[in-house]
């Protein structure tokens, strides 16, 4: 919690020179106006024209976990704030700042959290300040702070970590281009220092253009079944392979929607909620000829989709943004049309050499449109446990496991430390923001395709009234090798 708030040391910035003195002076004291705040919430480095003063009551010094918030600032523009640190002390604020001291410490992902709110433009309408240039210690007594929250403070944080790199890199590439010709060579030796030099930077931007294409996304950080499906459909395209390519254009739909689908069960099913689709879908996995299609998948994130449903989860849970997947008129007029694709092909109505180049370009464009829908399944990593070891005078496991995403399963195994000892080895979860584990089983199972001999994902399907499992990345099915009798402890079967 936030003690008091007082403006800075009582210094007019015009005589805030008079008494100075040099840093090295016993009891110096760096004073610290407005402009010092940096845009990422950092106080800047003292240059050789900080002013020191050696006069300062103890009372009027700053303390590390301060927070800094510029008391001017225009109408149409955010105030400035800084967190205090170690680093910067000593150190005081003259009368530009306003100087905000917790009553207890604060972690210092809560602290960046609440800069992050006194730098909105919240603050600036604060009573008493609405379009006036200034704020008191009384205006900010009226704010509401926001309370402690990990999942956005954790986001806040990624997002300043991003923008000090991506501020390295583009210094480290003004430098480059600054000091060409410092070296004092011809042309050609300028040239190959410059290329040579230069050649991270490059990569770096080249690597970074790329992420602005959904299609680099889909085959890069989607999960493994989703990406590897995209993956062909480039692949079949780029050949003009006009056929094909409308066939993995569809199974990539189909693949990407049982896949949210399957794990939205998964998660409700976690979660205690009772879905009627899913009901349904065991009806047709019980007593039904064939499995399951598009029209149960997308009927489970209707339902997830429903704010009824959700409603008494926490506000971070993954269930949102699964239910957000086909949410609007244009996601879902999109999925109608491949759907309608979809059951047209499998009733035999094919298309014609004249018709297909066109039907192809559109159906592509309404996937795109769903695949990007679905980015935020970037951020919701499917992971396979491979060991668990679990060290109970720690209460903690140590897991190793592989990260699927991206368009190939050969990944490197990583390792992470869990306060939980009821994780599987050998089984599917997925990982939220937070790094809790979801148990996909028996929604999700992977094991070795006993066709194709590749690693494999699966989900339960009939095949003529027998059950089987049926891969989401190729589609090659055989008789169920898990145990049926936990697709009936779940409802789906």
């Amino acid at each position: 919690m936030i003690g008091s708030v007082r403006s800075g040391y009582g210094v007019h910035p015009g005589k805030a020179s008079e008494g100075a003195c040099s840093a090295n002076r016993p009891g110096a004291v760096r004073l610290i106006w407005s402009s010092h705040l940096s845009g990422d919430g950092e106080i800047a480095s003292a240059d050789e024209d900080a002013i020191w003063r050696d006069d300062l009551p103890d009372r009027f010094q700053l303390q590390a976990g301060d927070l800094l918030l510029s008391a001017g600032f225009g109408k149409h523009h955010r105030p400035r704030v800084a967190l205090v640190e170690e680093s910067d002390l000593p150190a005081a604020a003259t009368s530009s700042l306003l100087v905000l001291r917790p009553v207890d410490a604060l972690p210092t992902e809560y602290a960046r959290l609440i800069l992050g709110y006194l730098r909105s433009r919240a603050v600036g309408m604060a009573r008493n300040a609405v379009g006036l240039m200034r704020l008191s210690p009384e205006d900010l007594a009226l704010l509401e702070l926001p309370k402690a929250d990990e999942a956005l403070s954790a986001a806040l944080e990624e997002l300043r970590t991003a923008g000090q790199r991506l501020g390295g890199w583009s210094a480290e590439a003004t430098y480059l281009a600054s000091s060409v010709f410092d070296i004092g060579a011809g042309p050609e030796t300028v040239r190959r220092s410059v290329i040579e030099a230069g050649q991270l930077t490059r990569l770096r931007v080249e690597a970074a253009a790329q992420l602005d294409d959904p299609g680099y996304i889909a085959r890069t950080r989607l999960p493994y079944p989703i990406a590897l499906r995209w993956r062909e459909v480039e692949a079949r395209m780029s050949a003009s392979d006009t056929g094909p390519a409308y066939e993995a254009v569809l199974e990539a739909a189909e693949a990407l929607l049982a896949y949210s689908a399957l794990v939205a069960a998964a998660l409700a099913h976690e979660a205690g909620i009772a879905l009627s689709s899913v009901a349904d879908l065991q009806r047709k996995l019980s007593r039904g000829p064939g499995g399951p299609g598009l029209g149960d998948w997308t009927a489970i994130l209707q339902e997830v989709g429903g704010a009824r449903t959700r409603r008494a989860l926490p506000a971070d849970h993954p269930l949102h943004e699964l239910g957000t997947l086909l949410s609007g008129d244009d996601a879902q007029q999109a999925r109608n049309r491949l759907s309608d694709r979809r059951n047209a092909r499998a009733h035999g109505r094919a298309l014609d050499a004249v018709t297909l180049p066109t039907a192809l370009q559109e159906a592509h464009a309404d996937l795109t449109l769903v695949v990007t829908r679905a980015r935020f399944l970037a951020d919701l990593p499917l992971i396979h446990v491979t060991s668990v070891t679990w060290d109970a005078y720690e209460g903690e496991a140590s897991i190793m496991f592989r990260r699927l995403m991206g368009d190939h399963p050969v990944v490197p195994t990583s390792t992470m430390q869990y306060r939980s000892n009821a994780i599987e080895s050998g089984s599917l979860y997925m990982a939220d923001r937070d790094r809790n584990l979801h148990l996909l089983r028996p929604f999700l199972t992977c094991e070795v395709c006993e066709t194709c001999r590749s690693w494999s994902t699966f989900h339960a399907d009939k095949e003529r009234g027998s059950l089987v499992q049926k891969s989401l990345e190729h589609g090659h099915h055989y008789p169920y090798r898990a145990n049926a009798g936990v697709l009936q402890r779940v409802g789906l079967l």
